[in-house]
């Protein structure tokens, strides 16, 4: 009697085979998910914008006008030299956020287009315009 001995295992030819369907799934899905960290981003970066123009307002409602573009931001948190006792800050919980893309938000005042101040992030280059995830972000 001949009697055969059965290992249990996977040849190399079905890892190969399993390694490539995995190869070939990740080649697909990987791109499509970076994608959506890049539109996380900038969500992230608009909600931030929005939680700092509502603390710009109420700067603005106890001092009758926004900081100037030298106090900055940092006025929200720190009082600024020369500001009045009505000054109730902080009006940020914690440290003035960078955006997403680790860059300070730019602010202005006067804002063009007559707007009070200009709050903006640069986008993912840090650098003014561009298109994409470089694209500015305007509140």
């Amino acid at each position: 009697m001949i009697y055969r001995q059965y290992r249990s295992g996977f040849t190399l030819l079905e890892l190969l085979v399993v390694l490539l369907i995995i190869a070939l799934l990740a080649g697909y899905v990987g791109p499509k998910l970076f994608g959506e960290v890049d539109k996380a981003k900038i969500k992230s970066a608009a909600a931030q914008m929005k939680t700092l123009g509502d603390a710009l307002d109420h700067y603005r409602l106890d001092l009758g006008n926004y900081p100037t573009t030298d106090q900055g931001l940092r006025g929200l948190v720190i009082k600024p030299d020369g500001a009045s006792s009505k000054w109730q800050g902080p009006y940020l919980a914690k440290e003035i956020p960078r955006d997403p893309w680790d860059h300070a938000y730019v602010y202005r005042k006067p804002g063009t287009g007559g707007k009070d101040y200009d709050l903006l992030s640069y986008g993912a280059d840090g650098k003014e315009g561009g298109s994409g995830i470089d694209a500015d972000i305007a509140f």
